[in-house]
């Protein structure tokens, strides 16, 4: 394993703990189940508002630039306040996501932050994985 931090953006740490094999497009969602397989509690993660590794296939990623940018940049930006980030912190992958998942997931606050998101109804039916650990 790489000892290079792994690219993710803070608003993916929510997006992982509710994936449950549904997503863009087949390459999309093998591409993420994938990458959540590999991520381990020691796997060091630098947190980013670019693309990063859940982005390398997402159909919105044009050339390295998210079709969305305000409204994914929102998000991050949510994300990293409530856990007291900052972009460019570096901390293993599950320190990140106790944090996700105590100040946020926890309390019940992903709505205030990504309600709107088109994917947001599995999110709300489904446990968070970080519930029990990562």
């Amino acid at each position: 394993m790489s000892s290079e931090p792994l690219a993710l953006r803070p608003h993916h740490g929510m997006c992982l703990a509710y994936f449950v094999g549904r997503g863009y497009s087949s390459g999309f969602t093998t591409h993420m189940g994938q990458l959540l397989e590999g991520l381990v509690v020691e796997t060091p993660v630098r947190l980013t508002a670019g693309v990063d590794a859940v982005c390398a296939a997402c159909p919105n990623n044009s050339g390295g630039i998210c079709d969305k940018p305000a409204q994914v940049a929102g998000y991050d930006e949510a994300v990293l306040a409530m856990c007291g980030l900052a972009e460019g912190d570096v901390l293993p992958f599950g320190t990140f996501t106790r944090l996700v998942q105590d100040r946020i997931l926890a309390p019940g606050l992903r709505r205030e932050i990504c309600g709107g998101c088109q994917w947001s109804g599995i999110c709300d039916t489904q446990p968070s994985r970080w519930d029990s650990g990562c």
